[in-house]
């Protein structure tokens, strides 16, 4: 019979791997509301040149974080694809 702290440890595994799968797809989100809604806010990839740039630095930083937060997702289309060609 499993335990409480197992069910417990288990529980909060689950929950964790639910949280890592949400954070891209919310950075992506949060970058592209960022491209489209801010739009008065000063660059800080270029500077010295703001209409040069189509995205912001706040923008470019949600969307490279997102993109850093694809492994969960990889990993879980490995899991899949490894899965349903067995």
């Amino acid at each position: 019979m499993a335990s409480h702290s197992d069910f417990a440890g288990v529980a909060s595994l689950r929950a964790a791997d639910w949280l890592a799968l949400v954070a891209a797809p919310t950075f992506a989100l949060m970058g592209v509301l960022t491209l489209v809604f801010e739009n008065d806010a000063p660059t800080v990839l270029c500077a010295s040149m703001p209409d040069a740039a189509p995205m912001n630095g706040m923008a470019a930083m949600y969307l490279l974080m997102g993109v850093f937060h694809l492994a969960p997702w990889l990993r879980l289309a490995a899991g899949l694809s490894s899965s349903s060609s067995a």
